[in-house]
Protein backbone atom coordinates (compact mmCIF):
# COMPACT_ATOMS: atom_id res chain seq x y z
CA UNK A 1 0.00 0.00 0.00
CA UNK A 2 1.41 3.64 -1.02
CA UNK A 3 0.53 5.43 3.09
CA UNK A 4 1.75 8.65 1.76
CA UNK A 5 -0.92 8.54 -1.40
CA UNK A 6 -3.77 6.91 1.01
CA UNK A 7 -2.95 9.69 3.63
CA UNK A 8 -3.61 12.04 1.21
CA UNK A 9 -6.77 10.82 -0.42
CA UNK A 10 -8.10 11.12 3.55
CA UNK A 11 -6.98 14.08 4.33
CA UNK A 12 -8.99 15.78 1.27
CA UNK A 13 -12.06 14.83 3.10
CA UNK A 14 -13.29 17.50 5.22
CA UNK A 15 -14.40 15.40 7.81
CA UNK A 16 -14.28 18.13 10.65
CA UNK A 17 -16.46 16.44 13.61
CA UNK A 18 -19.71 16.37 13.32
CA UNK A 19 -18.87 16.65 9.68
CA UNK A 20 -21.18 13.03 8.99
CA UNK A 21 -21.45 13.87 5.22
CA UNK A 22 -17.48 13.71 4.74
CA UNK A 23 -16.94 11.62 7.53
CA UNK A 24 -19.50 9.17 5.44
CA UNK A 25 -17.28 9.41 2.40
CA UNK A 26 -14.39 8.79 4.25
CA UNK A 27 -15.50 5.58 5.31
CA UNK A 28 -17.02 4.77 2.37
CA UNK A 29 -13.30 5.42 0.58
CA UNK A 30 -11.74 3.16 3.46
CA UNK A 31 -13.91 0.24 2.74
CA UNK A 32 -13.30 0.25 -0.63
CA UNK A 33 -9.66 -0.32 -0.07
CA UNK A 34 -10.54 -3.66 1.24
CA UNK A 35 -12.89 -4.74 -1.87
CA UNK A 36 -11.80 -7.95 -3.11
CA UNK A 37 -9.89 -9.15 0.28
CA UNK A 38 -11.06 -11.68 2.96
CA UNK A 39 -10.90 -8.52 5.35
CA UNK A 40 -14.18 -8.17 7.24
CA UNK A 41 -15.48 -4.67 6.92
CA UNK A 42 -18.92 -3.31 8.80
CA UNK A 43 -19.11 0.38 9.57
CA UNK A 44 -21.50 1.07 12.58
CA UNK A 45 -24.15 3.81 11.97
CA UNK A 46 -25.83 4.87 14.65
CA UNK A 47 -28.45 7.46 14.53
CA UNK A 48 -27.31 9.69 18.01
CA UNK A 49 -23.54 8.72 17.30
CA UNK A 50 -20.85 9.16 14.91
CA UNK A 51 -19.89 6.41 12.78
CA UNK A 52 -17.07 3.61 13.45
CA UNK A 53 -15.23 1.65 10.91
CA UNK A 54 -14.05 -1.49 12.14
CA UNK A 55 -11.79 -3.83 9.53
CA UNK A 56 -10.42 -7.39 10.95
CA UNK A 57 -9.04 -10.69 9.51
CA UNK A 58 -11.32 -12.33 11.30
CA UNK A 59 -14.64 -12.92 13.83
CA UNK A 60 -13.64 -13.08 17.37
CA UNK A 61 -14.17 -10.76 20.19
CA UNK A 62 -11.03 -11.58 21.63
CA UNK A 63 -7.88 -10.30 19.50
CA UNK A 64 -4.48 -10.44 19.51
CA UNK A 65 -3.91 -6.52 18.58
CA UNK A 66 -6.02 -4.22 17.53
CA UNK A 67 -4.96 -0.56 16.15
CA UNK A 68 -7.07 2.07 17.20
CA UNK A 69 -7.39 5.56 15.58
CA UNK A 70 -9.79 8.12 13.74
CA UNK A 71 -10.32 9.96 10.92
CA UNK A 72 -12.32 13.24 12.13
CA UNK A 73 -10.17 16.59 12.79
CA UNK A 74 -10.21 19.73 13.70
CA UNK A 75 -11.77 22.55 11.98
CA UNK A 76 -9.62 23.95 9.35
CA UNK A 77 -9.07 27.00 6.27
CA UNK A 78 -10.11 25.10 2.87
CA UNK A 79 -6.58 24.95 1.64
CA UNK A 80 -5.50 22.82 4.78
CA UNK A 81 -7.13 19.86 3.03
CA UNK A 82 -4.89 19.40 0.36
CA UNK A 83 -2.35 18.08 1.22
CA UNK A 84 1.53 19.37 0.55
CA UNK A 85 4.73 18.02 0.45
CA UNK A 86 7.77 19.97 0.93
CA UNK A 87 11.72 19.53 2.34
CA UNK A 88 10.29 15.93 3.86
CA UNK A 89 6.97 17.53 5.59
CA UNK A 90 3.46 16.80 4.83
CA UNK A 91 1.26 19.53 5.62
CA UNK A 92 -2.25 19.69 6.41
CA UNK A 93 -5.18 19.56 8.74
CA UNK A 94 -4.96 15.68 9.98
CA UNK A 95 -1.00 14.96 8.66
CA UNK A 96 0.02 14.84 12.07
CA UNK A 97 -3.49 14.64 14.19
CA UNK A 98 -4.00 11.78 12.83
CA UNK A 99 -4.89 10.45 9.12
CA UNK A 100 -0.72 9.67 8.71
CA UNK A 101 -1.40 7.46 11.04
CA UNK A 102 -4.42 6.09 10.01
CA UNK A 103 -2.79 5.19 6.50
CA UNK A 104 -0.48 3.29 8.40
CA UNK A 105 -3.14 1.07 10.18
CA UNK A 106 -4.70 -0.03 7.07
CA UNK A 107 -1.61 -0.66 5.40
CA UNK A 108 -0.59 -3.32 8.50
CA UNK A 109 -4.41 -4.34 7.65
CA UNK A 110 -3.53 -5.15 3.58
CA UNK A 111 -0.07 -6.81 5.15
CA UNK A 112 -1.61 -9.12 7.55
CA UNK A 113 -4.17 -10.11 5.18
CA UNK A 114 -1.45 -10.21 2.03
CA UNK A 115 0.67 -12.45 4.12
CA UNK A 116 -1.91 -14.67 5.81
CA UNK A 117 -0.08 -14.02 9.35
CA UNK A 118 -1.60 -16.08 12.32
CA UNK A 119 -2.58 -13.67 14.35
CA UNK A 120 -6.34 -12.01 15.09
CA UNK A 121 -5.88 -8.51 14.07
CA UNK A 122 -8.11 -5.90 13.50
CA UNK A 123 -8.71 -1.99 12.72
CA UNK A 124 -11.01 0.59 14.44
CA UNK A 125 -11.45 4.38 13.06
CA UNK A 126 -13.71 6.53 14.71
CA UNK A 127 -15.18 9.40 13.51
CA UNK A 128 -15.52 11.87 16.82
CA UNK A 129 -12.57 11.80 19.08
CA UNK A 130 -11.90 15.24 18.88
CA UNK A 131 -15.23 15.91 20.69
CA UNK A 132 -15.09 12.97 23.41
CA UNK A 133 -14.98 9.57 21.17
CA UNK A 134 -19.00 9.04 21.93
CA UNK A 135 -18.80 6.99 18.80
CA UNK A 136 -16.18 4.32 19.96
CA UNK A 137 -18.46 4.53 23.69
CA UNK A 138 -21.50 3.42 21.56
CA UNK A 139 -19.48 0.76 19.52
CA UNK A 140 -17.55 -0.73 22.52
CA UNK A 141 -21.17 -0.77 24.35
CA UNK A 142 -22.21 -3.21 21.55
CA UNK A 143 -19.01 -5.10 21.94
CA UNK A 144 -18.78 -5.81 25.68
CA UNK A 145 -16.73 -8.64 25.10
CA UNK A 146 -14.58 -7.57 22.95
CA UNK A 147 -10.98 -7.33 24.41
CA UNK A 148 -7.50 -7.31 22.83
CA UNK A 149 -3.53 -8.47 24.69
CA UNK A 150 -2.19 -5.53 22.64
CA UNK A 151 -3.59 -2.08 21.12
CA UNK A 152 -1.29 -0.29 19.45
CA UNK A 153 -1.69 4.03 19.56
CA UNK A 154 -0.01 5.90 17.26
CA UNK A 155 -2.63 9.00 18.02
CA UNK A 156 0.08 10.63 20.33
CA UNK A 157 1.79 12.29 17.82
CA UNK A 158 5.26 14.73 17.48
CA UNK A 159 8.31 12.65 18.45
CA UNK A 160 9.38 9.32 17.09
CA UNK A 161 11.87 9.11 19.50
CA UNK A 162 9.59 9.03 22.14
CA UNK A 163 6.87 5.61 23.72
CA UNK A 164 4.52 7.29 25.63
CA UNK A 165 3.65 5.35 28.96
CA UNK A 166 0.62 7.57 30.87
CA UNK A 167 -2.08 9.51 29.07
CA UNK A 168 -4.25 11.66 31.32
CA UNK A 169 -8.05 11.79 32.01
CA UNK A 170 -9.68 14.49 29.98
CA UNK A 171 -13.06 16.37 32.43
CA UNK A 172 -14.81 18.35 30.87
CA UNK A 173 -16.83 20.67 33.21
CA UNK A 174 -19.51 23.27 32.21
CA UNK A 175 -19.74 26.17 34.70
CA UNK A 176 -23.18 28.34 34.85
CA UNK A 177 -23.57 31.43 36.17
CA UNK A 178 -27.16 33.02 37.08
CA UNK A 179 -27.43 36.61 37.65
CA UNK A 180 -29.87 39.01 37.28
CA UNK A 181 -30.14 41.68 35.06
CA UNK A 182 -30.25 45.71 35.81
CA UNK A 183 -29.49 48.57 33.11
CA UNK A 184 -26.16 49.14 32.66
CA UNK A 185 -26.10 52.25 34.29
CA UNK A 186 -26.66 51.02 37.75
CA UNK A 187 -24.80 47.84 38.13
CA UNK A 188 -26.11 47.77 41.63
CA UNK A 189 -29.80 47.15 41.21
CA UNK A 190 -28.73 43.42 39.40
CA UNK A 191 -26.50 40.88 40.01
CA UNK A 192 -23.57 40.27 36.54
CA UNK A 193 -23.55 36.79 35.82
CA UNK A 194 -20.17 37.59 33.86
CA UNK A 195 -18.24 38.88 37.36
CA UNK A 196 -19.89 35.58 39.17
CA UNK A 197 -17.93 33.29 36.51
CA UNK A 198 -14.70 35.38 36.48
CA UNK A 199 -14.67 35.07 40.19
CA UNK A 200 -14.79 31.34 39.93
CA UNK A 201 -12.78 30.68 37.65
CA UNK A 202 -9.93 33.15 39.94
CA UNK A 203 -11.23 30.39 42.69
CA UNK A 204 -10.12 27.57 40.43
CA UNK A 205 -6.73 29.07 39.34
CA UNK A 206 -5.28 29.04 42.95
CA UNK A 207 -5.97 25.12 42.76
CA UNK A 208 -5.13 24.56 38.68
CA UNK A 209 -3.00 27.67 37.82
CA UNK A 210 -2.75 29.43 34.39
CA UNK A 211 0.19 28.27 32.35
CA UNK A 212 0.99 29.54 29.10
CA UNK A 213 3.84 30.03 26.48
CA UNK A 214 4.30 33.17 27.73
CA UNK A 215 3.46 33.27 31.29
CA UNK A 216 4.67 30.38 33.25
CA UNK A 217 5.95 27.04 32.70
CA UNK A 218 5.63 24.18 34.99
CA UNK A 219 8.63 22.44 36.27
CA UNK A 220 6.85 19.33 36.23
CA UNK A 221 4.53 19.01 33.45
CA UNK A 222 2.88 15.81 35.12
CA UNK A 223 0.44 17.99 36.99
CA UNK A 224 -4.02 18.32 36.65
CA UNK A 225 -4.62 21.35 34.21
CA UNK A 226 -7.72 23.46 33.30
CA UNK A 227 -8.24 25.01 29.96
CA UNK A 228 -11.53 27.92 29.96
CA UNK A 229 -12.78 26.61 26.98
CA UNK A 230 -15.28 28.70 26.34
CA UNK A 231 -16.63 31.15 28.07
CA UNK A 232 -20.57 33.21 26.78
CA UNK A 233 -22.41 35.96 28.46
CA UNK A 234 -24.18 38.85 27.90
CA UNK A 235 -25.79 40.22 24.75
CA UNK A 236 -25.29 44.09 24.84
CA UNK A 237 -23.24 47.04 26.33
CA UNK A 238 -26.16 48.57 28.52
CA UNK A 239 -27.50 45.46 30.04
CA UNK A 240 -26.49 43.87 33.81
CA UNK A 241 -25.54 39.90 32.30
CA UNK A 242 -28.23 37.92 33.95
CA UNK A 243 -26.12 34.44 31.99
CA UNK A 244 -22.82 33.19 31.58
CA UNK A 245 -21.55 29.64 31.02
CA UNK A 246 -18.30 28.00 30.38
CA UNK A 247 -16.89 25.08 29.65
CA UNK A 248 -13.53 23.79 31.25
CA UNK A 249 -11.01 21.12 29.81
CA UNK A 250 -10.04 19.61 33.10
CA UNK A 251 -6.55 16.98 32.78
CA UNK A 252 -6.42 14.74 35.71
CA UNK A 253 -3.52 12.99 36.18
CA UNK A 254 -3.70 9.19 37.43
CA UNK A 255 -3.20 10.38 40.62
CA UNK A 256 -6.20 12.63 41.06
CA UNK A 257 -9.67 11.26 40.89
CA UNK A 258 -13.01 12.74 39.41
CA UNK A 259 -14.47 12.85 43.24
CA UNK A 260 -11.67 14.98 43.94
CA UNK A 261 -12.48 17.47 41.53
CA UNK A 262 -15.77 17.78 42.87
CA UNK A 263 -14.67 18.18 45.97
CA UNK A 264 -12.44 21.47 44.52
CA UNK A 265 -15.35 22.62 42.32
CA UNK A 266 -17.89 22.71 45.56
CA UNK A 267 -15.61 24.93 47.12
CA UNK A 268 -14.90 27.25 44.56
CA UNK A 269 -18.56 28.06 43.31
CA UNK A 270 -19.53 31.62 44.29
CA UNK A 271 -23.29 31.90 45.34
CA UNK A 272 -25.44 31.70 42.04
CA UNK A 273 -23.02 29.42 39.89
CA UNK A 274 -23.20 25.73 39.38
CA UNK A 275 -21.88 23.29 37.84
CA UNK A 276 -22.06 19.93 35.26
CA UNK A 277 -19.70 17.46 34.73
CA UNK A 278 -19.94 17.00 30.72
CA UNK A 279 -18.00 13.74 30.43
CA UNK A 280 -15.21 12.15 32.20
CA UNK A 281 -12.82 9.16 30.98
CA UNK A 282 -10.48 7.87 32.82
CA UNK A 283 -6.43 7.96 32.52
CA UNK A 284 -4.07 5.54 30.54
CA UNK A 285 -1.14 4.22 32.63
CA UNK A 286 1.26 1.44 31.01
CA UNK A 287 4.13 -0.37 33.00
CA UNK A 288 7.17 0.88 31.44
CA UNK A 289 8.41 -3.19 32.17
CA UNK A 290 5.46 -4.57 30.56
CA UNK A 291 6.89 -7.55 27.83
CA UNK A 292 5.09 -6.24 25.21
CA UNK A 293 6.06 -2.94 25.32
CA UNK A 294 9.72 -3.81 25.56
CA UNK A 295 9.67 -5.77 22.58
CA UNK A 296 7.99 -3.32 20.45
CA UNK A 297 10.98 -0.64 21.97
CA UNK A 298 13.70 -3.17 21.03
CA UNK A 299 12.46 -3.69 17.15
CA UNK A 300 11.84 0.34 17.06
CA UNK A 301 15.30 1.19 18.34
CA UNK A 302 16.71 -1.54 15.72
CA UNK A 303 14.80 0.37 12.87
CA UNK A 304 15.31 4.13 13.81
CA UNK A 305 19.11 3.35 15.37
CA UNK A 306 18.77 5.23 18.50
CA UNK A 307 17.28 4.76 21.54
CA UNK A 308 13.72 5.53 22.66
CA UNK A 309 12.82 6.89 26.02
CA UNK A 310 9.46 7.19 27.65
CA UNK A 311 7.07 9.52 28.19
CA UNK A 312 3.71 11.16 29.25
CA UNK A 313 1.57 12.76 27.23
CA UNK A 314 -1.40 15.12 28.57
CA UNK A 315 -3.91 14.55 25.60
CA UNK A 316 -6.42 12.10 25.75
CA UNK A 317 -6.92 8.81 23.39
CA UNK A 318 -9.20 6.35 22.68
CA UNK A 319 -7.18 3.36 23.81
CA UNK A 320 -8.21 3.93 27.59
CA UNK A 321 -10.96 2.20 26.60
CA UNK A 322 -8.91 -0.93 26.33
CA UNK A 323 -6.57 -0.34 28.76
CA UNK A 324 -9.42 -0.60 31.39
CA UNK A 325 -9.98 -4.02 30.13
CA UNK A 326 -6.33 -5.04 30.58
CA UNK A 327 -4.97 -4.50 27.33
CA UNK A 328 -1.15 -3.45 26.71
CA UNK A 329 -1.53 -0.48 25.06
CA UNK A 330 1.43 0.72 23.25
CA UNK A 331 1.77 4.43 22.36
CA UNK A 332 4.01 5.81 19.72
CA UNK A 333 3.81 8.07 16.75
CA UNK A 334 5.89 9.98 14.22
CA UNK A 335 7.17 13.27 13.99
CA UNK A 336 5.18 16.59 13.27
CA UNK A 337 4.21 19.86 14.93
CA UNK A 338 1.25 21.99 14.75
CA UNK A 339 -1.70 19.59 15.75
CA UNK A 340 -4.55 21.20 15.76
CA UNK A 341 -3.58 24.90 14.64
CA UNK A 342 -2.32 26.76 11.02
CA UNK A 343 0.97 24.99 10.42
CA UNK A 344 0.11 21.23 11.40
CA UNK A 345 2.54 19.11 9.63
CA UNK A 346 4.18 15.50 9.66
CA UNK A 347 7.43 14.20 8.90
CA UNK A 348 6.48 11.59 5.38
CA UNK A 349 9.82 9.34 6.85
CA UNK A 350 8.46 9.32 10.35
CA UNK A 351 5.55 7.80 8.87
CA UNK A 352 6.98 5.30 7.19
CA UNK A 353 9.34 4.12 9.70
CA UNK A 354 6.17 4.00 12.16
CA UNK A 355 4.53 1.88 9.80
CA UNK A 356 7.70 -0.47 9.23
CA UNK A 357 8.09 -0.93 12.76
CA UNK A 358 4.80 -1.89 13.31
CA UNK A 359 4.51 -4.50 10.62
CA UNK A 360 7.78 -6.18 11.97
CA UNK A 361 5.96 -5.97 15.29
CA UNK A 362 3.21 -7.68 13.98
CA UNK A 363 5.87 -10.59 12.17
CA UNK A 364 7.33 -11.07 15.45
CA UNK A 365 4.10 -11.35 17.60
CA UNK A 366 3.04 -14.14 14.23
CA UNK A 367 6.03 -16.19 14.29
CA UNK A 368 6.20 -16.88 18.05
CA UNK A 369 2.16 -18.64 18.05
Amino acid sequence: MDIIRIAQDLIRFQSETGNISEINKVMDYIKKLFEGTSAKVDIYRNVEKAPVIFIRNCDTSDFDVLVLGHIDVVAAHQDMFEPKIKDGKMYGRGTLDMKSFAAVALNSMEYVLNKQLPIKFGVILSSDEEKGSHGTEAFLEMHRNMKSKIVLDNDVGGDITKLVLKCKNPVFVKLIANGEAAHGSRPWDGIDANELMMKTISNLRKIYPYYAKNDSIPADKWIDTMHVAKIKGGEVANVICNYCEALCDIRLTENSSVEGLKANLDKCMENGVTYEIVSSSTPVVMDRNDPYILNYKTFAEQILGQDLCFEYEGGATDSRAFAVRGSTVIMHSGNGDGMHAEGEYVETDSVLKIADIQIKFLEKLASNR
